[in-house]
């Protein structure tokens, strides 16, 4: 614990000359202010978060944080445990949904095994692994304390990677069979509504099979009396190896002011708990689209962060995230673009509006 709260003791406030500087990139490209709405607000948060207004996201990478859920015992999944591992054999690959979206988006794919159950490993893989899945939510509590903090700090450590290699902009991702229904639990604690009104039918449950979902979640929070004042009590009871390596990749992007694209319901998850463990790691925090999950836009509604995309997308894996990439290159090359001086036309200024 000492380790983590020095390195979020390292985490600084957004650098608002930086900011300025960008808003008044924005204001001298020939064309309307402000006309690209939340692509501008994107690239002068990301020059607040690493201190320059010339942007370059030139090199992006996808961690995909894969663990499995001990939850799925108590038939809330459509799917076995044994879709994780077979996931993350094709993330090696090349072959999932999610690098197919990643290669038109140029952006570097890695797969991180914190915790898929019983996976004998894969050289594509990266072997981070914590345990072999956490334990049943119903039962117990998913992972020890321990477990949590060398989560977390894996995370914080992928980010330090990423800086390292140059990456400019991190893109989270996760799989694991079960973590819709941690997720919603999570989320049910952190906005502290009923979990009826955050928990969707993730990859397809029928009827019977969310109100599985819907018990499970409902029997955990009574079982472990989580505290919403304490997120890294509720992720420890509650969450997943996933969300908690996700939770590290915020604080670690916010840490080595590399910006990081929050993708769906699960990863925004991870999101609120990293703002709420640390209110300053949101400077480094992107929305990209609002997920068709039910907790999707209260989520983002909590953190205070708005989406780029709204296109009713669920699939995870960071598919949502990827597909704002191209966006944001597009926002990046009007940033570079022609002045109103270039092109010798007359300035719009900021009018007051008409009463």
């Amino acid at each position: 614990m000492e380790r983590l709260s020095n390195q979020l003791n390292q985490i600084s406030e957004p650098d608002k000359k930086a900011a300025s500087e960008a808003k008044q990139r924005w204001d001298s490209v020939a064309k309307p202010l402000g006309s690209l709405g939340l692509l501008e607000d994107a690239l002068i948060r990301i020059a607040a978060l690493t201190g320059s207004a010339d942007i370059d996201l030139s090199v992006r990478r996808l961690y995909l944080m894969c663990a499995d859920n001990g939850v799925v015992a108590q038939n809330v999944t459509q799917t076995g445990s044994e879709v994780t591992a077979r996931m993350a054999d094709s993330f090696a690959a090349g072959k999932s949904s999610a690098c197919r979206m990643a290669k038109v988006a140029n952006c570097q794919v890695e797969a991180v095994d914190l915790g898929i159950l019983n996976y004998p490993g894969n050289p594509g893989v990266r072997n981070c692994r914590i345990a072999n899945g956490t334990a049943d939510i119903t039962q117990k509590p998913a992972m020890t304390k321990a477990e949590l903090y060398r989560c977390i700090e894996t995370g914080i450590g992928l980010a330090k990677c990423a800086k390292e290699d140059r990456v400019k902009l991190l893109v989270t991702g996760e799989m694991g069979i079960g973590n819709t229904t941690t997720s919603s639990a999570v989320a049910s604690v952190l906005l502290g509504c009923d979990p009826l009104l955050v928990t969707g039918r993730g990859a397809g449950l029928s009827d019977s099979g969310l109100s599985r979902k819907l018990e499970a979640i409902k029997k955990a929070i009574k079982l472990h009396h989580p505290d919403p004042e304490d997120p890294l009590s509720v992720l420890s009871m509650l969450g997943g190896f996933d969300i908690a390596g996700m939770v590290g990749l915020y604080l670690g992007g916010a840490l080595y002011q590399v910006p990081v694209l929050i993708d769906g319901v699960i990863s925004a998850v991870a999101a609120l708990l990293a703002v709420k463990i640390c209110p300053a790691s949101k400077k480094a925090m992107l929305a990209t689209h609002v997920s068709a999950e039910p907790a999707g836009g209260m989520i983002l509604d909590a953190i205070g962060l708005e989406p780029m995309i709204t296109a009713g997308m669920r699939l995870g894996e960071g598919t949502g995230a990827l597909c704002a990439i191209p966006m944001l290159d597009m926002a990046c090359s009007v940033y570079q673009g022609s002045t109103f001086g270039e092109l010798s036309i007359e300035a719009y200024e900021e009018q007051d509006s008409q009463p």
